[in-house]
């Protein structure tokens, strides 16, 4: 690997601080220059671009993804150099032979991936959570990754089938601390667990980290701060929510805690911003996680993940794929679930619209189902019911779920303990892509919206979340720090629109969105895009604590 000099660009180190024009250099896979050059063995001119620190993607679901796809698209196209996995304790190891299928239907229930995508693309060639790490570092990736250590998985290798049915006994609950602290020392960087009511796993049941007392919940994330473990990641629940519960778990656990999600709702407008000063006036060691894009997803009631907080639809989502028409038939599971739906979604109901339907080409991208219902003198799910079944449940309706007021999110943007993040890449496939957030926040809030400075929007995607995750090698641009690095287009840089290809394993489909304005990205000194386009390089490691 030669000495380069990155020429010409408006150097934006992730730090916050203004941008300057300098020259970088690189070598040996380090920064090892910042200033005028002291030789020129090779130059790359950046001229009219800017270069920042290579993006860190704080939220992802790539865990089984990187297995099939060692580029681990759509995110290397958006400038995204470090993934973090494992996110709210669901993943694909510790992997006992026995639940090996229970991992797979929890995360098509939970996450929305295709089970037979999973069962086509994941090798299964390791068990234990060091040897998942042990593999992906023997495999060529082009991005680096680093992986929190999932509850969820940790628990069924420990109380398999009652992992999702009752409490931990003392004896149990010491064998987690010790797998835990284990796959910390193996390279994990934390803890990650869910107590939401909207993660419902296999069979329709709870995911196993629900089950969990908070005593277990507590120990675990000590046992992974005393292996070394850096963060903890939280998906909030009924008894995990409020200021106060936050406060007293980051107290109890006395490590960072990063929780899952604060969203900005157009019909609860302030409410975001006014939790977010509770909890940051308690503990600066919280940070709540945001989105910069509409939670808008593309979905189907064959995989009703989306509903999954109504007992009905749970009900459904424990049903065989080929079964799931049954209870839609029936008036029983409708009168209930009509109300069921109305409580979560009554507001909802006039931003959800017909997406793709082979039956009912007359109501793509026109009325809403509310306004469909008023014409037909029904309810609104009736009509998602009614037009799912004709479509053989094939039909996708587009539901805009959260954040989708613009003003709070610019106000949360530019709050102290936000944390950008959300991506979800590697889940939802085929009902959403935000994977491109990068790139949708230097063009559509930056450049589009003046809501939020370059300087400050590169942090958020570099400096802050290395800061969070003790990525102490990368979110800067700092001599002796990896040269993880991103030049782009600031006039062009943009999210492309989605795309439906089938290129997951088992001609499973997916969405995705290019770029533009992404030129070149370097990981670890590697460039992996030249010119707006990959190179075949994979130089992307395993990152630790």
């Amino acid at each position: 690997m030669s000495r380069t000099t990155l020429r010409g660009a408006l150097v934006v180190d992730g730090t916050g601080a203004p941008g300057r024009s300098d020259d970088v250099t690189i070598d040996d896979g380090r920064i090892v220059g910042i200033g005028a050059a002291e030789q020129d063995d090779d130059v790359v001119d950046l001229d009219g671009l800017v270069l920042a620190p290579g993006f860190i993607d704080p939220h992802t679901h790539l865990d089984a993804q990187v297995l099939w796809d060692p580029d681990l698209t759509p995110s290397s196209w958006h400038g995204v150099t470090t993934a973090v996995v494992g996110n709210c304790g669901f993943g694909i190891a510790p992997a006992p032979p026995a639940y090996r299928e229970t991992l797979v239907r929890t995360l098509e229930n939970v996450e929305g991936m295709s089970a037979a995508a999973l069962r086509a693309g994941i090798d299964w060639d390791f068990e234990s959570f060091p040897d998942y790490l042990a593999h992906l570092r023997g495999r060529d990736v082009r991005l680096n990754l680093a992986a929190l250590v999932g509850h969820t998985p940790i628990r069924l290798a420990v109380l398999g089938d009652e992992a999702s049915e009752r409490p931990a006994t003392e004896d149990e609950i010491v064998t987690m601390e010790t797998l835990v602290a284990e796959a910390v020392a193996a390279g994990g960087i934390g803890f990650a667990t869910s107590r939401s009511k909207n993660h419902q796993g296999a069979g329709g049941r709870p995911v196993p980290s629900r089950l969990a007392t908070m005593d277990e919940v507590v120990r675990l994330a000590r046992a992974s701060r005393a292996a070394g473990g850096r963060i903890v990641q939280l998906a909030t629940g009924p008894d995990l929510k409020e200021p106060d519960e936050l406060l007293a778990f980051a107290a109890a656990v006395d490590t960072p805690v990063t929780w899952t999600a604060l969203l900005a709702d157009v019909g609860h407008r302030g409410e975001s911003i006014e939790r977010l000063r509770a909890t940051r006036q308690g503990a600066d060691s919280l940070w709540a996680q945001i989105a910069c894009r509409p939670i808008v997803t593309q979905t189907t009631l064959r995989s009703p993940t989306a509903f999954g907080m109504c007992p009905s639809f749970a009900e459904v989502l424990g049903l065989p794929v080929d079964r799931r028409s049954e209870p839609y038939r029936d008036e029983t599971w409708r009168t209930r679930a009509r109300v069921e739906a109305d409580d979560q979604w009554g507001h909802r109901w006039r931003q959800i619209t017909v997406a793709e339907s082979d039956a009912h080409p007359d109501l793509l991208g026109g009325a809403s189902v509310a306004e469909v219902a008023e014409a037909r003198g029904i309810h609104p799910l009736d009509v998602m019911l009614d037009v799912a079944l004709d479509d053989d449940l094939a039909t996708r309706f587009r539901l805009v779920l959260l954040n989708d007021d613009e003003d709070e999110i610019a106000d949360l943007l530019r709050a102290d303990g936000a944390l950008l993040a959300l991506s979800d890449a590697g889940a939802h496939a085929s009902q959403l892509c935000d994977a491109c957030y990068t790139t949708d926040l230097l063009g559509g809030w930056v450049r589009e919206r003046s809501a939020v400075s370059l300087e400050r929007a590169v942090w958020h995607l570099t400096g802050n979340p290395a800061a969070r995750f003790g990525l102490t090698q990368r979110g800067r641009i700092e001599v002796g720090l990896a040269a993880d690095l991103v030049a782009f287009d600031p006039t062009t840089i943009a999210a492309g629109a989605l795309e439906r290809v089938a290129d997951l394993p088992a001609n499973a489909d997916r969405l995705i969105s290019r770029s533009a304005g992404v030129e070149h990205v370097w990981v670890a000194g590697t460039r992996i895009r030249r010119g707006g386009a990959d190179t075949d390089a994979r130089p992307g490691d395993v990152l630790t604590a």
